[in-house]
């Protein structure tokens, strides 16, 4: 590649990258609105027994894995553009649908509104890939924490439109919230109309290869080990954020307390995306990986130390730094094993096994903060974190005796 076609080539990934983080901004922010309020609204339409209050984020995660192989195929058929558009009016019936059931006080259409809205949110999980794919090998890390870090955006939008919009169709608690993801749907889509439309040669160019089998991919040891951290991550998260907003009201304050806390929580999740792939680039990604796991060591050790509104708050501050180095970190080292033709069940196979253990992870939260509490919940962060570690350190042991590369 001549020196223009390769300065053309980094403007185009960056162009991409650009557009794919205000998208990611945008759409992003329905997760914060869902993870906010869902068990909040979950708990205030059931009766005495609160342990399925978290079902509705449960269905929010389980959509998102349900959706991530089909997300996946219809990016890979529509390309890009049309593909991410087609996730937006996924979004948006969800929360029209999560919206009348609040009206109607139906907690299982509510659970099935949010299931939808996360359906749409596994195409806006494909962002960080489409962005690593369409980058030059020394941006590919950089590209993945740059859309990443159109969530320092989500994290004051979310929250504030929580803030803002709860009461909005009074007298029905929380309907405005909801109805507010369509109007956020409506908003991406146009920006996700900017991105460049593939041509029918690209798509038939990528289909043309067929490349290895799914399991000869999954079987490298880099894919497996950084799925496992990548897995590890994210339910840590989940499980953790989707019981914290329940403890921090059961623990007497109020609930917008609670969603200010979510919004330093995905504030932190986002915000080090500016600089995490230049630390990636410069110390290489499993030593980030380690780094991340240390930081939910260090939410679990917090966490465990009381329960004041600054313990609940910065433990969710290190719950999101720990996510952001772990999880850019495992995401970098995957986008590695695989070719372009590859890319589609490679990616799929990765998201649909991460958030179908998010979804475990987030309906047991609510099971564990009702039967043991926050100290017992926050406690299980550490031997999945020191599991992390492990799995990451293996692997940088197998690379030095050269087994893998």
């Amino acid at each position: 590649m001549s020196a223009t076609a390769a300065a053309g080539a980094a403007r185009e990934a960056r162009r991409t990258a650009l557009i794919l983080a205000a998208a990611q901004a945008i759409l992003g922010s329905g997760a914060p609105i869902c993870f906010a309020l869902g068990a909040l609204a979950g708990s205030y339409m059931l009766g005495a027994d609160k342990s399925l209050a978290t079902a509705p984020l449960t269905g929010f995660n389980i959509g998102v894995a349900l959706g991530a192989l089909p997300a996946a195929a219809v990016v890979r058929a529509l390309g890009h553009r049309n593909g991410f558009m087609t996730g937006t009016l996924l979004t948006a019936f969800g929360g029209l649908l999560a919206t009348i059931a609040l009206f109607h006080s139906s907690f299982w259409l509510f659970a099935l509104g949010l299931l939808v809205v996360g359906s749409g949110n596994a195409f806006v999980q494909q962002f960080r890939f489409a962005a690593a794919d369409n980058a030059p090998p020394e941006f590919k890390a950089r590209a993945i924490s740059f859309v990443l870090a159109g969530g320092i955006v989500t994290a004051v939008v979310g929250p504030q439109t929580v803030i803002f919009t709860h009461d909005l169709l009074a007298p029905v608690p929380f309907a405005g919230s909801f109805a507010a993801i369509v109007v956020l749907a409506g908003i991406g889509a146009s920006i996700l109309f900017l991105l460049r439309k593939e041509s029918r040669i690209e798509a038939r160019q990528a289909e043309s290869h067929a490349g290895r089998s799914l399991a000869e991919i999954v079987t490298q040891p880099r894919y497996a080990v950084a799925l496992g951290c990548g897995v590890a991550a994210y339910a840590l998260m989940t499980f953790v954020m989707t019981g914290a907003p329940l403890a921090m009201v059961g623990c007497g304050f109020s609930s917008d307390q609670a969603t200010l806390g979510i919004s330093w929580h995905v504030m932190a999740m986002f915000g080090p995306s500016f600089f995490t792939g230049r630390l990636i680039h410069r110390f290489g990604a499993p030593t980030i990986v380690a780094c991340g796991f240390l930081l939910l060591i260090g939410c679990a050790t917090v966490a465990m130390s009381g329960i004041q509104l600054w313990q609940f708050w910065t433990a969710l501050v290190l719950l999101g730094l720990g996510w952001n180095f772990a999880f850019i970190g495992s995401t970098a080292i995957v986008a590695q094993c695989y070719a372009p033709e590859e890319k589609g069940r490679a990616q799929g196979f990765h998201d649909f096994v991460l958030f179908s253990s998010v979804a475990f992870a987030s309906l047991m939260s609510g099971t564990v903060y009702n039967h043991w509490g926050w100290d017992v919940l926050v406690r299980i962060i550490l031997p999945v974190a020191l599991l992390g570690i492990l799995g990451i350190g293996s692997l940088r042991f197998l690379g030095r005796r050269g087994t893998v590369t």
